[in-house]
């Protein structure tokens, strides 16, 4: 699936597109580490189970999660101790920054997909200038400790991804003369995905990726968050300088398309009972007496019709669908795109959360959670309530973000993500 198509065309005669630019990457030393697969992790919101972190944690003492999800008792004292952790593994030769300037080529290959894209650090620009387009809104208190964080170590811990419909030429070209060398460095993780690097130094290569990329705007498909802390933080710097950048990965999906995928919610203070109690006849309520990959199948065929959710938790599956049309009139805002008003997510958070449900728009009451299993288990585990979503289609992504209207946070997942670990950036050596 092309997750890009014209989600970001050519930028405008008068506007300056994507400045990407070359950057002294920070690098596990792999002879310090027990393997590179043991020290990376998915992004941090994708680690959510504390069993995970745990995971990780225990799969090497040099693990990235002690950066990305330090963990102490208070805020201020989780950053100071990650920025601790990362010069002490900077002064012991844990990490270690490349000699060079260097964009970097970096590939995926896994689960029938292969992925590839440059990595650099891009220059900031507002949603307004239409350069970077988001297409989802953010939490603020998730902003507030990225920023805290970023402020606190003086890095680019982990790349946001974004996508840009490539012309063949320029970036793709690099790509393809890249992957022929030998490669920085090559893991497997334990997803089964297979991962490689590898710098591109040299000045003519470099001005080709950037000449290509002067020409478009991009798509966040995955970094939200981060890309409003890399604005914030470049608010306090207003001069020219390392803050004025942030770390990206730039995927051209017109030559390798991601795939999207659905975020599931967990309100852990709500029983299922409870929930399907409260709709009453509100929506149209079935139990579903199949498996999960049977239960999903059901989801989607109902999703293709109208909003439709699949609420999971008590040991059982039950779909809600056809939901009152005066109910939507009531509830769902009209000075939004009919595209927008008919979003799952829209309906989810206007309808149900706030209007049926009435869960507080607040991280104790509502979680979101990318692994479909994970959010059922958690659920039964806790006595609430999974509301599992089907993912929304990359064409209504697309649009909305072309019209400047972003969607209900936590609307998509695109990927692959990249991995967390290959590659940091440090403000201070910019």
């Amino acid at each position: 699936m092309n997750t890009s198509g014209h989600a970001a065309d050519a930028v405008r005669d008068d506007t300056a597109g994507l400045r990407l630019h070359p950057f002294r990457g920070i690098r596990y030393v792999p002879e310090r580490v027990g393997s590179l697969a043991a020290v990376t992790s998915p992004p941090y919101d994708v680690v959510v189970r504390p069993d995970g972190l745990l995971h990780l944690e225990s799969a090497d003492p040099h693990n990235i999660v002690r950066l990305i999800l330090p963990q102490a008792v208070t805020a201020g004292t989780r950053h100071r101790k990650a920025a601790v952790t990362m010069d002490r593994w900077l002064a012991e030769g844990v990490l270690a920054p490349d000699p060079h300037p260097a964009l970097y080529v970096y590939e995926q290959r896994g689960d029938g997909v292969l992925q590839r894209g440059i990595i650099g650090a891009l220059e900031l620009t507002r949603p307004d200038e239409g350069v970077v387009l988001p297409h989802e809104d953010v939490m603020p208190h998730v902003v507030e400790d990225r920023a805290a964080l970023m402020r606190t170590t003086a890095a680019n811990l982990e790349p946001l991804l974004l996508t840009y419909p490539g012309d063949g030429d320029g970036a793709d070209a690099v790509i393809g003369r890249a992957v022929l060398r030998e490669p920085l460095l090559a893991t497997t993780t334990e997803d089964g995905f297979h991962h490689r690097l590898w710098a591109v130094t040299d000045p003519a290569e470099q001005a080709a990726v950037t000449t290509e990329l002067a020409r478009h705007q991009a798509l966040i498909a995955d970094g939200h968050h981060r890309w409003a802390t890399y604005l914030r933080l470049r608010d306090e710097h207003p001069s020219p300088g390392p803050w004025n950048q942030g770390l990206v990965l730039l995927i051209d999906t017109v030559r390798y398309p991601l795939r999207v995928r659905a975020i599931h919610r967990l309100l852990s203070r709500l029983p299922v009972a409870d929930a399907l109690t409260a709709v009453g006849d509100a929506f149209r309520v079935r139990r579903v007496e199949r498996p999960l990959p049977e239960a999903l199948e059901a989801l989607a065929g109902a999703a293709s019709e109208g909003n439709a959710f699949l609420l999971a938790g008590d040991g059982a599956f039950h779909l809600l669908d056809r939901p009152d049309p005066a109910l939507l009139a009531r509830t769902v805002r009209t000075d939004r795109p009919e595209a927008w008003r008919t979003l799952d997510a829209t309906v989810l958070h206007a309808t149900l959360l706030e209007h049926v449900w009435r869960v507080p728009d607040a991280p104790e009451d509502i979680a979101y959670i990318h692994d479909t299993a994970a959010a059922v288990a958690q659920a039964e585990r806790r006595g609430g309530t999974a509301v599992l979503m089907h993912p929304v289609r990359e064409e209504v992504v697309r649009d909305l973000a072309r019209q400047g209207v972003t969607m209900p946070r936590k609307s998509t997942s695109f990927g692959p993500k990249p991995a967390t670990g290959l590659v940091l950036r440090s403000l201070a050596l910019d």
